[in-house]
């Protein structure tokens, strides 16, 4: 299994999605955020900005990265500050 976490605004986007998805051969974040468009296409357009982040077991990482069984994928949205 993989542990989904939405952070910020992309949590209120999120309702309603899993906690957790099946793990399978050759999945990665890019994946997980396509699978989300038809149930959740609101989270999926805020997940398509180019801002956000993605964390695979609380190391940052690009979209293709290979996401394997026991992991824990984050969806971080952008940060401002001053």
């Amino acid at each position: 299994m993989i542990k989904l976490l939405f952070f910020g605004r992309l949590g209120d986007f999120a309702e309603g999605v899993s906690a957790s998805i099946e793990a399978i051969e050759g999945l990665t974040p890019a994946i997980v955020r396509d699978g989300l468009a038809a149930d959740h296409p609101a989270l999926f357009a805020e997940l398509s900005q180019p801002q956000v982040l993605i964390s695979l077991n609380q190391m940052i990482v690009g979209w293709e990265q290979p996401i394997f069984d026991g992991a824990e994928l984050a969806f971080l949205p952008p940060v401002t500050g001053g």
